[in-house]
């Protein structure tokens, strides 16, 4: 199980000093996370944590080598239910980060629904929504399948935050060999369910993990937020339950990339330490 980090460790720093502070901290992977198309002031002034979907892949590739790490993922996480709009991260983004994805030589790219952030997207019902999220997704799909990529849905939405909104999605879009799962440990807990039960059901379909444990100060609030951008604590802290769920990956054979999404080097480093620690006790047993 590789052990990976969120690039967005430092505030108000490049995406090539993200990098660095992960490999200062031992962490020899991380994800390309945030994303835009075309150009963006921050980045040419050296404040912003971004990478341009329409970058040529030889200028990441030197900026991956420069820090020495290895990327294992894309995140491309979308607005998928409401219309779609010049300004709105979506389809096109999505096949764009899958196209840079393939180029790179990474396997993953990671993308979800998100919260709607208009009327018309609250006033969807559930099965609208289903449909709005798969036909955003079916171009995405053929491209992935047609590059070798595996397109990963991630807990982090008011469908996709349970087993069973998930399970209808993964049915619908078909294509096993390109769709898949990322397992979030803190948005799914988040949003009601159960992150072993993910586990449990979608098994081998699960290609990733994002790993964030949740105080038990959010549990009034479960099942009424569908994600979070960074938890604030170390593994094994809070009330998810993170030993556990490696262990139950570890049973179905898990062996494949992981990232933290967790703010503070300390917090990140005791992070790896437990995670390592429970790893290796379940190759031991």
């Amino acid at each position: 199980m590789k052990i990976g980090c969120f690039a967005l460790v430092n505030p108000f720093q490049s995406m090539t000093d993200q990098f660095k502070a992960i490999k200062a901290m031992g962490i020899d992977y991380a994800d390309l996370t945030d994303n835009h198309c075309g150009g963006m002031l921050g980045v040419e002034y050296g404040f912003t944590a971004s990478i341009s979907l329409d970058s040529h892949p030889q200028k990441i590739k030197q900026m991956v080598d420069d820090a020495d790490i290895s990327l294992t993922s894309i995140c491309a996480h979308a607005n998928l239910l409401d219309p779609p709009a010049p300004d709105i991260y979506g389809t096109d983004e999505i096949i764009k980060a899958i196209r840079l994805a393939h180029h790179l030589g990474i396997k993953h790219v990671i993308t979800t629904e998100g919260d709607p952030k208009t009327s018309c997207g609250h006033e969807l019902t559930n099965d609208q929504r289903i449909f709005t999220i798969c036909d955003k997704l079916r171009s995405p799909v053929a491209w992935a399948k047609e590059l070798g990529v595996e397109l990963l849905l991630e807990p982090h939405g008011i469908v996709t935050g349970s087993v069973g909104g998930m399970q209808i999605l993964l049915d619908e879009l078909g294509n096993e060999e390109a769709v898949g799962v990322c397992l979030d440990t803190g948005n799914s807990w988040l949003a009601g369910a159960d992150p072993l039960d993910y586990v449990k059901t979608f098994g081998k379909r699960i290609k990733h993990v994002h790993w964030k444990d949740m105080q038990a100060a959010w549990e009034p609030k479960r099942g009424t937020l569908y994600g979070c951008g960074m938890a604030q604590i170390p593994l094994g802290d809070g009330v998810v339950g993170i030993e556990s769920i490696v262990k139950e990956l570890a049973s179905i054979g898990f062996d494949s990339a992981t990232t933290l999404e967790i703010t503070g080097p300390e917090n990140i480093t005791k992070s790896v330490i437990r995670l390592v620690k429970w790893i290796e006790s379940c190759v031991a047993a």
